[in-house]
């Protein structure tokens, strides 16, 4: 099944953490981050001033963190979808990270 490409057109901060994202088929997305905000690359996140350094990468289309963070468009477009398994996956790093450290 070939894999949708979805294109970032504009994005607002509408609270800590949550972003109002629109995509090139004119829907949006209203997505809090938190519960994702866990490993190595979005853990960083967790901290407000670096979560709202967010931009729109013009090349890629999608959202970048100056810590290299980013995330598919086509996993934002679908968050309903993604988000299940992205939490479970935040806790499984969180739960690695607490072993470890």
């Amino acid at each position: 099944m070939p894999h949708p490409i979805y294109r970032i057109t504009a994005f607002e901060i509408v609270e800590p953490y949550t972003l109002r994202i629109a995509f090139d088929d004119g829907t949006q997305q209203t997505i809090d981050f938190r519960p994702v905000l866990a490993g190595a690359l979005y853990g960083p996140l967790r901290d407000e001033k670096l979560f709202a350094q967010v931009t729109l990468d013009p090349e890629t289309h999608t959202l970048v963190w100056p810590n290299g963070a980013d995330f598919d468009p086509e996993t934002l477009h679908n968050w309903p979808k993604y988000a299940p398994t992205t939490r479970r996956m935040a806790q499984r790093w969180n739960a690695a990270q607490k072993k470890t450290g």
